[in-house]
């Protein structure tokens, strides 16, 4: 029997199923095995002949097969996919958690961090030298309104005690009594160094005559301890912003067109917190006005715990 043969017009075509072909024996094939009809080697294709032609024959008990290329190439095009995809995943959760870590990295613990999302946005400096804003005003009630926006006059809030001492406090520092709810009686500080610059602002020249006329807050105190007071005041904010200093330059513009002259340029760019979020905490846990809560709202000091001045 003839050897059959792939012409070459099908060569690429769908493998010939087993039972078109028949088993040739030795003797036969031996006298067929010609330079246009040897044996496939090992099963591949690399025995085509110049002409195009191929032996088809295939060994006792092992069929021609495909090897399954698009099967591997789709396994590693899935398997990339799912890698992107949980790679992708936690870089989204480490990105929208990175303002949180980024402030607890830099600050004191407080219950603020774990209640507040803390985000950072760049926002554009204000930093005009003649045209004011409504807080640079002179004293006034306009001016007065505005910084008490801010916070500056938030009362006191209430965190849990655990809170509290993972917050640095001790059992030293005034709590609420625990018919109360318990929990120490707290300030953001942040809301605190704005109160010390409102009041620095206040006792400035152009503005002093004013606030000790009206004879409120830190005005009421004689001229001694109201020294103090904003000196104390003065000193945190030197070392607010010396803890916190900014890395950020600034340039210089030119201005005048008949005689140009360099100037520094306070509008600057910076990242900042979202202040407002925080705000909104300190001012949502505002106890109520002194006067309306009950005379043991205080838990009872302890002796060893009463300091012999003010710190």
């Amino acid at each position: 029997m003839p050897v059959p043969r792939l012409l070459p017009d099908t060569v690429g075509r769908p493998w010939p199923s087993r039972h078109q072909y028949k088993k040739v024996d030795n003797a036969e094939s031996s006298v067929h095995h010609t330079p246009e009809a040897q044996p496939l080697r090992d099963g591949s294709f690399s025995d085509l002949d110049s002409e195009g032609g191929l032996d088809c024959r295939h060994r006792e008990g092992k069929p021609p097969t495909w090897r399954p290329h698009w099967v591997l190439f789709a396994a590693a095009l899935l398997t990339t996919s799912i890698l992107s995809a949980i790679s992708g995943a936690a870089i989204g959760k480490w990105t929208s958690t990175l303002g949180r870590r980024c402030a607890a990295h830099t600050s004191q613990y407080s219950p603020v961090l774990s209640n507040v999302d803390v985000t950072y946005a760049v926002q554009q400096f204000n930093g005009s030298f003649m045209k004011q804003n409504v807080y640079r005003l002179s004293a006034s009630p306009q001016a007065d309104a505005a910084w008490e926006a801010l916070g500056v006059g938030y009362r006191a809030g209430v965190i849990g005690y655990e809170e509290g001492i993972r917050s640095g406090l001790t059992p030293a520092h005034v709590q609420r009594a625990d018919k109360y709810g318990g929990g120490f009686f707290v300030n953001v500080e942040g809301m605190h160094h704005l109160h010390c610059l409102n009041l620095v602002r206040k006792a400035l020249f152009y503005n002093y005559d004013y606030y000790k006329k009206l004879g409120t807050h830190a005005f009421k105190n004689d001229d001694h301890i109201l020294q103090l007071h904003v000196s104390h005041c003065l000193d945190i904010v030197r070392q607010v912003l010396m803890c916190n200093v900014d890395t950020g330059v600034l340039g210089q513009v030119w201005y005048n067109k008949e005689h140009p002259a360099a100037f520094p340029d306070f509008n600057t760019r910076h990242k900042c917190k979202n202040y407002d979020g925080i705000r909104s905490w300190a001012e949502m846990r505002q106890e109520p006005p002194p006067e309306t809560l009950p005379e043991d709202y205080m838990k009872l000091a302890a002796s060893d715990d009463v300091l012999p001045d003010t710190p």
